[in-house]
Parts: C-alpha cells; structure tokens; sequence
C-alpha cells in the first residue's frame, strides 16, 4: 500500500518532466551534421560528443582529401580547423563552433551566408579543452562571395554554452 503514494508522486514527476525532455530531444534530434575529419583526430570526437551532449546528431566521414574537400566546399585555407560539418541544408561549420551558435544560425541563416568558422583551434573551445585553460576566439562568418565577418565573440568559457559574457 505505500507503494501506491511513491507510485503516483513518480508519475507526477515524469508528467511534469518529460514533456520538456521530449520537446528538446526532439529539437536538437532535428540537427543532424555531418562531420568529415581525419579518422585519428580526438578532438574532433570531442567536439562531435559536444553536439551530441546538446542534442545534436552527427556522422564522421574520413575522406581521403580533406583539404580539398574543405576546398570544394568553399571554406578558405585561412579559416580552417580540423575538421568541418555539413548541415542538412548544405551550410558548413569549419572547426570547434559551439552549438548554441550553430542552432542561433540554422534559426536564422543570414543571407548569403556558407556557414560559420573557428579557424585554428582555440584552447577552450569546444573539444579543445585543456585543464582550465581558455583563449577568447571570433566565431566568422563565411560568406559564398568569401567575405568573412565576425558573427559572434566568445569571451568566456562559459559564452560558449549559456550567453553569459
């Protein structure tokens, strides 16, 4: 018989909880990059575990040109990383951006916009921790005529995840 109160103030509990879960699981399950990388690099693993982390879905690619394919699809020598994902939409995501920023673009994708970057590999960045380390960094924005423009500074470790500066 005491089972039963447990039973029901559970059963509350996961009404009043789940909706919420449910509705960001299904969100985040509407991303889904593809991310091409070399098969050795961790901390691209590390940045495909923070999309996941934030209900993002991703699939590695290991192509045997990486530089040319970054090529192809657009993205400048000079603001490259390591490795880039490809949204369903076509829009890419050249190196270690946060997902907060990548899921404010695909809301809201500028026009003529290619994607975001974070060229080189700023210590901090996302997949790039290193103890307490962190380097502020510009997220760009790459434009298909190859303008860049700054999109987003990230000042803060913690910038990168709620907005607070």
């Amino acid at each position: 018989m005491r089972v039963r109160p447990f039973l029901a103030t559970f059963g509350l509990t996961l009404w009043l909880v789940l909706p919420g879960a449910a509705m960001a699981q299904q969100d985040g399950a509407s991303i889904h990059l593809d991310v091409y990388k070399s098969p050795t690099c961790g901390c691209c693993t590390l940045w495909m575990d923070h999309l996941a982390d934030n209900g993002f879905t991703s699939t590695g690619h290991h192509p045997d040109e990486l530089g040319e394919f970054k090529r192809e699809l657009g993205v400048p020598l000079r603001y490259g990383s390591c490795h880039t994902g490809v949204s369903e939409e076509g829009y890419v995501f050249e190196g270690h951006v946060p997902a907060r920023f990548i899921q404010a673009f695909l809301d809201d994708p500028p026009e003529g916009a290619l994607g975001l970057a974070v060229p080189a590999m700023p210590v901090g960045s996302p997949g790039m921790e290193y103890r307490d380390q962190f380097r502020p960094y510009d997220i760009l924005l790459l434009l298909k005529d190859g303008s860049v423009e700054v999109y987003a500074s990230v000042g803060t470790y913690e910038a990168q995840f709620d907005g607070a500066d």
